[in-house]
């Protein structure tokens, strides 16, 4: 075998793939220059794979591709690939070209055959078109067909150093075989995995009867890269991988703005309202409400103006409008001029991570600025428990980044705790805002009741309120206790009417012993002014006989007065002696 010298490419050089997701995991793409090994069984998506990445090359980057169809023939795989919009015809011949190269039935008889002759046509095409990017499907038809284990690693070499020295970046799929990590180990051309600089596996399996892919790079040599699986979808637009918040993303923009639950007593418990951008999850058994809350923040949110999604997984759309208009909550309003948007999920068919790819792009194409998810906890069916988890934290994280506010409702089991209870989807954990509805069976009926369990950054109530619903909307009715107990239903009118009627009783009462006391008052100011004009007289009585005796003391006094005077002049007269005529 001759020694390779070709021009050194540097690892961390990336070629972008254009999927979605994908490219996050490793950090920019695929090594330039160099070659990935993609292996999947059948239906994982390895051309759709290898396909996307040629067409992102052609259209977005300048760089033009070449597919070799070793399985498929190329009208075939362009008419398969009509479905994602890809336009595949605008981009042929000049920027991307489909070369057949199914082996011929002498050639699988005879079994002599290389890839001299392929390889030498290539190159010239290459040449031509300036070829940046290539892909060999399905080589594994081509190779097993060889004679012998010598012939196929010989083959193989043959093709990895022509890569290496034209220097494309180039991606070989292969089938894998049946075992659970779905690796080549045990065929012929197993080595192949360790002869490339990036190998990446598809699997594609049924769990508890629905589909799950999931993608994982299993090497990349020179550059760091995500190592977990990431679950990945075929959509309308192609391949898309499913990934976490990545490292080094910008933080959501936090707000102090309030949006309005819908219903004003419950907006007082929280302190204004819910956080705009924030999660809200509601949780209850069956029958406590849960879409009556969630239909009431949906229609406040529309009368704001705001374009809102409604994802009913239990109910038909029409029957969602149809029972909440029976508690005042008119959705079909808002249907028809076009601010609402209702999709019953029971059209989505597939995995939790279809649920939510789904739910993205319609949120996306509506303009949603709120998002009501109606119940979340469906998706802990389908599938696996901890992908239902992960695609639950992958709702609230993308809700956040987008500023959209998500209020999401959870079914408890009828048989588990209180609050919590044993669910596999435990997203109570990561949410904003957490509001139980529960029962409460007193005096043979059962009557709804609410109360914020935890909102992150407000002041809310920890009361509990019990939940009315009527034709005319709904509310929330205070705190009620008697006996250290919180009543509600009919036990709480009998109480309040009791309460009521003692009250009524004790204000006639008070009534009575008023007009009492004021006849009283009445009669003691009469009294009081009587004994007053009696003081009086006797207070002029008395003056005048004070005057009176004065007077009379003074007519003496001055009588006597007199009287000394008159007898002091007879007392200066001469005794015997008379007065002259």
């Amino acid at each position: 075998m001759k020694t390779v010298r070709s021009a050194p490419v540097k690892v961390s050089s990336k070629t972008p793939t254009g999927i979605a997701g994908f490219d996050e995991i490793t950090g920019g793409g695929l090594p330039q220059g160099r070659t990935t090994l993609l292996t999947g069984g059948p239906g994982s998506g390895k051309t759709i794979f290898a396909l996307q990445f040629l067409v992102h090359g052609a259209r977005e980057c300048g760089e033009p591709g070449i597919f070799v169809a070793f399985e498929e023939t190329s009208g075939r795989i362009v008419t398969n690939a009509e479905t994602f919009g890809w336009k595949l015809t605008e981009l042929q011949p000049k920027t991307l070209m489909f070369l057949d190269a199914q082996p011929l039935p002498d050639l699988v008889q005879s079994g002599d055959f290389d890839l001299g002759g392929m390889l030498a046509a290539l190159e010239a095409q290459v040449r031509t078109m300036g070829a940046r990017r290539i892909v060999f499907d399905a080589l594994d038809m081509v190779i097993s067909l060889l004679p012998d284990a010598a012939a196929q690693r010989r083959e193989i070499y043959r093709l990895h150093e022509w890569l290496l020295a034209r220097e494309v970046t180039a991606i070989i799929t292969l089938k894998a075989g049946s075992d659970e990590n779905g690796s080549l180990s045990r065929q012929p051309f197993g080595f192949m995995q360790f002869m490339v600089d990036c190998a990446v596996v598809l699997k594609h399996g049924v769990v508890l009867g629905v589909s799950q892919r999931s993608l994982r790079v299993q090497k990349y040599r020179g550059s760091g890269f995500d190592e977990d699986e990431a679950p990945f979808l075929i959509g309308r637009h192609g391949f898309e991988v499913i990934v976490a918040r990545a490292i080094g993303r910008v933080d959501t923009q936090v707000t102090n703005e309030r949006v309005s639950s819908g219903i004003k007593r419950l907006d007082t418990m929280l302190g204004g309202g819910y956080y705009r951008g924030a999660s809200v999850l509601i949780t209850g058994f069956s029958g406590t409400a849960k879409t009556t809350l969630s239909g009431a923040f949906a229609e406040a949110a529309c009368q704001r103006g705001e374009h809102t999604l409604f994802v009913s997984f239990d109910s038909d759309c029409s029957e969602v409008i149809r029972n909440l208009a029976s508690v005042g909550i008119r959705l079909d309003r808002f249907v028809k001029n076009g601010r609402l948007r209702m999709l019953s999920a029971r059209t989505i068919a597939g995995s939790a991570e279809v649920y939510l790819a789904r739910i993205k792009a319609l949120a996306k194409e509506h303009g949603a600025r709120c998002l009501v998810i109606d119940p979340v906890s469906t998706w802990s069916k389908p599938g696996s428990d901890l992908s239902a988890q992960s695609v639950a934290e992958r709702l609230i994280d993308w809700s956040k980044g987008g500023g959209t506010t998500l209020v999401c409702t959870r079914l408890l089991d009828e048989m588990s705790g209180p609050v919590e209870g044993e669910s596999p989807l435990q997203a109570s954990t990561v949410v904003d805002t957490w509001i139980h509805l529960n029962y409460l069976v007193q005096a043979g009926e059962r009557n709804r009741g609410l109360s914020i369990i935890k909102s992150r950054g407000t002041a809310h109530s920890n009361q509990v309120r019990e939940l009315i619903l009527s034709d005319a909307g709904v509310t929330l009715a205070d705190a009620y206790t008697a006996g250290g107990e919180v009543l509600m239903g009919t036990l709480r009118w009998e109480k309040e009417r009791a309460e009521a009627a003692a009250h009524e009783v004790a204000e006639v009462a008070g009534k009575l012993k008023r007009v009492r006391l004021d006849a009283e008052e009445a009669e003691l100011e009469v009294r009081l002014k009587s004994l007053q004009v009696e003081l009086e007289a006797k207070q002029a009585e008395k003056a005048l006989l004070i005057r009176s005796t004065q007077s009379h003391e003074g007519e003496l006094s001055r009588g006597r007065t007199r009287m000394r005077e008159l007898r002091g002049a007879d007392a200066a007269k001469p005794v015997g002696k008379e007065d002259s005529p």
